[in-house]
């Protein structure tokens, strides 16, 4: 019996390509890297060449639970993306739009402090360490300006 391919799937609030294998489909949620997919993949016992558009509905919120609650699903804690938190001290990983809140609320507590970083990320320059004599030099004054004739 022949399953019909889904070519778009919905998985953690993000639209995935349902002809691309899972393990490579899954990188593209915002917080969920290589490691985390094949992570995933093992914990839910699925080929990671399998098709996306081949999973049933089960095996889509099975995924959803773990990207959710990787902790619970034995998932060991370095893989996650936000350890020991600044607020409360817990492992936690976060994905799509928590993740981006999260990492505002950090460059705004960073710039209320007045730390160097937060300096660094006001001025719109590198935050960690690079050279800027040659780089990073859009936005900025460049150079000098030729007087027009």
């Amino acid at each position: 019996m022949e399953e019909k391919l889904k070519y778009i799937v919905r998985i953690a609030s993000t639209d995935l390509a349902g002809d691309k294998p899972i393990s490579h489909t899954l990188t593209r949620i915002k917080g969920v890297n290589f490691s985390m997919a094949n992570a995933i993949c093992y914990v839910n016992k699925l080929d990671k060449n399998k098709k996306t558009g081949s999973l049933k509905e089960q095996e889509i919120k099975k995924i959803e639970e773990i990207i959710k609650e990787p902790k619970k699903h034995n998932i060991p804690s370095w893989l996650l993306n936000r350890q020991k938190d600044y607020d409360s001290g817990e492992d936690l990983h976060l994905t799509v739009s928590d993740l981006k809140l999260r990492k505002d609320f950090d460059i705004k507590r960073l710039r209320k402090i007045k730390s160097y970083r937060g300096f660094r990320h006001g001025s719109g320059l590198p935050v960690r360490g690079q050279r800027t004599k040659s780089n990073f030099r859009k936005g900025k004054s460049l150079g000098v300006k030729r007087k027009k004739k």
